[in-house]
């Protein structure tokens, strides 16, 4: 480990600004700090994980971390690097969500058992039994209007359109949540993304004005793809820390995929690699960087933290059958797992079997029986990872996987799937 907190995220890359004095603060002894998290989902999507391996190092390091849901935030919306407003949640959902962010951040952190055990707390709690007239007379009187409209994330909506007073008043309610946990935690740091560094500094303020104390902020870079898009976006949306939202199996395969540069520079900001042990890899990987060995440890290390190591070796076993061809050395549920963003029809079993064309159109693989024996023709077609010639066949001549399930493939790389029951 390196010697401080800050030399961690500065070697790692995460840290990207701070405010005067928080370096030293950090050094002078265990301090407690808190990160928000959005509740407008009942799970966290990969771009969660840069803040939530901030709480771990914090924690390792001997701070305590705080892991703030914005249960009352969350109905409001941040407008920070966003284009329009958001849809509000009500608060049976968001209650939902609450609960979901909680399992998943003790994948991560260490709630007891320790020194220094990470808390979770839900800003609702506080703002909850607070009156508007509270929150204007005792918050909103040290919030100077040419403060706030001088924000870079509100200048921006004002320009694209405008904003509401709903999101407007945001940065009121989260540097409430620094003075809360001020008082009542003895929290004296607040980490984010480089987007909160107006919200973060507008609570730092807020302290100051309100407690006559002083607090300080960390921000991290925001990860973003080649696209420029937040990190964790793809053509299919979000890549959720939730196996019910993102297959494990999908999920291993968004890390396996990263090219060289971002898998190398991942291992950093996503794993507890040490910085030793980092520059033993990257050489290894940058002398033979066919064998991706950057992307493996990437993804082996990630989907191990989130999905536990007995599913990592499930979906490591698919990868292998995937692209090994050996599809009949998986089960039907790891293979449904593993294809069930793929083109998918059904046919029911009766007292004479569907024949394989009939399966060929059931899935969208063609649109006629005579397209489907051309394309068998011409070698294109394979099923359950054998080639097929014979056009003739009946679905209980090809080996049904489990009696219930084909893979089918045109190709070499567009795959379908037929449930037969």
């Amino acid at each position: 480990m390196a010697n401080t907190l800050v030399d961690e995220l500065r070697w790692r890359g995460l840290l990207f600004d701070q405010t005067e004095g928080a370096e030293a603060h950090l050094s002078e002894g265990p301090v407690t700090a808190y990160i928000g998290f959005d509740p407008t989902s009942d799970s966290l999507h990969v771009g969660s994980l840069l803040p939530i391996m901030a709480l771990v190092h914090l924690q390792r390091y001997g701070h305590t971390p705080i892991g703030l849901v914005g249960g009352a935030t969350g109905m409001i919306g941040d407008p920070s690097g966003k284009s329009k407003e958001r849809n509000l949640l009500d608060e049976k959902t968001l209650r939902g969500n609450v609960e979901g962010i909680r399992a998943l951040l003790a994948k991560f952190l260490k709630f007891d058992g320790i020194e220094n055990p990470a808390k979770l707390v839900n800003n609702y709690d506080w703002f909850g039994p607070l009156s508007f007239i509270e929150v204007l007379r005792d918050v909103g009187k040290h919030f100077p209007m040419s403060a706030m409209l001088g924000k870079e994330s509100v200048k921006r909506r004002v320009s694209a359109g405008g904003i509401s007073y709903t999101e407007f008043s945001y940065m009121i309610l989260q540097a409430y949540d620094f003075l809360q946990l001020y008082r009542s935690e003895g929290c004296t740091l607040q980490m984010g993304g480089s987007d909160q560094w107006g919200n973060i500094t507008a609570g730092t303020e807020l302290v100051r004005r309100s407690a006559d104390a002083k607090v300080h902020g960390v921000v991290m870079p925001l990860v973003t793809n080649a696209s420029g898009e937040k990190f964790g976006k793809t053509v299919d949306g979000a890549v959720w820390l939730s196996p019910e939202k993102t297959s494990p199996y999908k999920f291993y395969q968004f890390w396996l995929n990263q090219s060289d540069e971002n898998a190398l520079q991942y291992i950093k900001f996503f794993t507890l690699c040490t910085e030793e042990d980092y520059e033993t890899l990257r050489s290894a990987h940058l002398e033979t960087p066919h064998l991706r060995e950057a992307q493996k440890y990437l993804a082996r290390d990630v989907t191990t933290r989130v999905h536990g190591a007995e599913t990592l070796n499930r979906v490591e076993r698919s990868t292998a059958a995937l692209f090994g061809g050996d599809l009949t050395s998986l089960s039907a549920n790891e293979l449904e797992e593993v294809f069930q963003e793929a083109p998918t029809g059904q046919l029911p079993k009766t007292e004479e079997a569907p024949g394989l064309l009939e399966a060929m159109i059931a899935v969208g693989m063609t649109q006629s029986k005579g397209e489907a024996r051309r394309l068998i023709k011409g070698g294109g077609v394979s099923v359950n990872g054998v080639k097929i010639s014979d056009s003739q066949l009946k679905l209980d001549e090809l080996n049904p996987i489990e009696d219930r399930l084909f893979i089918l493939k045109k190709g070499s790389k567009k795959y379908f799937m037929l449930r037969w029951e």
